[in-house]
C-alpha cells in the first residue's frame, strides 16, 4: 500500500476525486477505484464525491497494483448450499475472501467463479460476487451471489441489517456481564494503520451483542470463556476490537490480543457459526450453519 498526505490549497470546491486527479496529479479518477483507494479528510473516512475546502487535511491510501480481472480457480472449499442464485460456503480459516494486492489467487471469490462456471457448463456467467466478507483468519458461513440481481437482493439485507449473523469466539478472560451490548464508533488506529480503535469523534457506528456460553478457570487468574457474538453492524475487525475492549481479547488474535501461555500456537479463535437471510424467490428466511 502507498500513502500520500497533503492539504487543500485552493477554494475551487472540487470533488475529492477530481482534485486528486487534476490538482495533485497522483492518480486518475478511474485509477482510484482500480487501486482500491481510501480517502481520509481531516482524519475521517470520506467519499471521493465530497467537495473539498481550503486547508483541509487529506490522506490518500491506495494499492501498488491495479485490481485485476477475477480468475476462476479450482480450489478445495466446503459448500453448504447452492441454488441458481447463490452459493453458501463454510470458509476455511486462512482463506482470503476476495482478491486484493498480494492475494490475487487462491481466494474464495476465485473458487466461487470456477464452481459457477462448472455448474453452468462453461461460458460467461452473469456478474454476481461476494456479498459480505470474513477476515482471512475467520472461518465460517459466507454467502456468494451468482448473478447481479441476487447480489443486489442480498446486499440490501446486510445494508438494512435484516440479515442476522452469529459468531462464536474463545476469549482470554471472562466478561464481567453474562450478556450485553457494546456500542461505539470505530475508526482506523492513527498509531497503527493495520488496526481499528474506538473513536471519540468521527468513525463509523459499531454495535455488537454478546452472550456467555461457558467459562473455564485453569487456575486463579487464568480464565477463558466461550461466547456467542451478534454483530448488528459490519465494521472491519468489529468483533475483535469489541472483545479486546471488554478486556477479553479473542484467543490467537495477533493484532488485538496477547500471547497466550496455554495456547501459544493458537490462530484466531473466531468462527461465523450461523447466517439467517432471505434468499431470492423464497418467502421465508433461511438459516445456514457451519459446524
Amino acid at each position: 500500500m502507498r500513502t500520500w498526505n497533503g492539504r487543500v490549497e485552493s477554494d475551487s470546491g472540487l470533488r475529492a476525486d477530481k482534485y486528486i486527479a487534476e490538482v495533485v496529479g497522483i492518480l486518475g479518477r478511474s485509477q482510484l477505484k482500480a487501486r482500491n483507494a481510501l480517502l481520509l479528510v481531516n482524519g475521517k473516512a470520506a467519499k471521493f464525491s465530497r467537495k473539498l475546502i481550503r486547508g483541509e487535511a487529506i490522506e490518500l491510501t491506495w494499492s501498488d497494483e491495479p485490481e485485476r480481472d477475477l480468475i476462476a480457480e479450482e480450489l478445495r472449499v466446503s459448500l453448504l448450499y447452492e441454488d441458481e442464485n447463490v452459493f453458501v460456503f463454510d470458509k476455511a480459516q486462512g482463506m482470503v475472501t476476495h482478491p486484493a494486492a498480494g492475494n490475487w489467487r487462491g481466494t474464495l471469490a476465485n473458487a466461487a467463479l470456477w464452481l459457477d462456471a462448472q455448474r453452468r457448463g462453461g461460458g460467461a456467467a452473469p456478474r454476481g460476487g461476494i456479498v459480505h466478507r470474513l477476515d482471512k483468519d475467520t472461518s465460517g458461513v459466507i454467502i456468494v451471489a451468482r448473478n447481479t440481481a441476487a447480489h443486489g437482493f442480498l446486499a440490501a439485507q446486510f445494508k438494512n441489517r435484516s440479515a442476522r449473523k452469529e459468531y462464536i469466539a474463545l476469549l482470554q478472560g471472562i466478561p464481567r456481564e453474562e450478556s450485553g451490548r457494546i456500542e461505539n464508533n470505530l475508526a482506523r488506529d492513527k498509531r497503527d494503520r493495520k488496526k481499528f480503535a474506538p473513536a471519540e469523534s468521527g468513525g463509523k457506528p459499531a454495535v455488537t451483542d454478546y452472550r456467555l456460553i461457558s467459562r473455564w478457570a485453569l487456575k486463579p487468574g487464568c480464565e477463558y470463556s466461550l461466547v456467542a457474538l451478534y454483530p448488528r453492524t459490519g465494521r472491519t475487525h468489529q468483533l475483535r476490537v469489541h472483545m479486546a475492549g471488554l478486556g477479553c481479547p479473542i484467543v490467537g488474535d495477533p493484532l488485538y490480543g496477547k500471547k497466550d501461555r496455554y495456547f501459544p500456537e493458537a490462530t484466531l479463535m473466531l468462527h461465523a457459526r450461523r447466517l439467517k437471510i432471505l434468499l431470492p424467490s423464497q418467502g421465508e428466511a433461511s438459516i445456514f450453519q457451519a459446524p
